[in-house]
């Protein structure tokens, strides 16, 4: 009898949060552009950026030196990185180009982008004071012709807490967003 009272009441602990809570993070919020660019009136399809293995965890990634990465503990995103990622992208690129028509791509129609954007994130992570974010990123028109870029960034935090490792990602990959913007605006 005692020994079912004790689990009921780990149990009732459990779900309640008291017993292994976590902090939840998300960085699918598109920020919004400072400036808007006119309506271009094509259709853009995004790839589902590709990130780094150690960002498919749902834990937060840092890294403790050049060769070595640990978690925080008690601190997990609350969405897939590369989902949300991407869904922040286009809506982003939606909001910039004033352009309801930026999917997922590939989508199960018929209709093809007149351009396609593809973006690897090669590395995103804080490591000491700073988050790092590199990247590349193509943009491919219907017509055949590319473009390609290398990103990278590195944005300052103010202290080394989880709450300024996600607000300096969430600067650098706003970094990320307005290269890509500027790319398919000059392509």
């Amino acid at each position: 009898m005692i020994l079912k009272t004790v689990l009921a009441a780990a149990a009732v602990l459990l779900l309640n949060g008291c017993v292994g809570s976590s902090n939840y993070y998300v960085l699918s919020v598109a920020s919004q552009p400072q400036t808007v660019y006119p309506r271009h009136n094509k259709v853009i399809g995004v790839e589902k950026i590709t990130i780094p293995g150690y960002l498919y965890k749902r834990e937060i990634a840092i890294a403790k030196s050049k060769s070595q990465i640990g978690f925080i503990s008690g601190s997990e995103w609350g969405e897939d990185l590369d989902e949300g990622l991407t869904h922040r992208l286009i809506s982003y690129l939606q909001k910039k180009f004033r352009e309801p028509r930026v999917y997922e791509y590939p989508w199960n129609t018929d209709k093809k982008p007149n351009q396609l954007v593809k973006v690897q994130i090669t590395r995103f992570i804080a490591y000491g004071n700073r988050v790092y974010l590199d990247a590349n990123w193509e943009i491919k028109s219907s017509t055949g012709r590319s473009r390609s870029s290398l990103f990278s960034t590195s944005v300052a935090m103010p202290s080394n807490n989880t709450q300024s490792i996600v607000n300096a990602m969430d600067a650098a990959f706003a970094e990320l967003e307005n290269a890509i913007s500027n790319g398919l605006r000059s392509f």
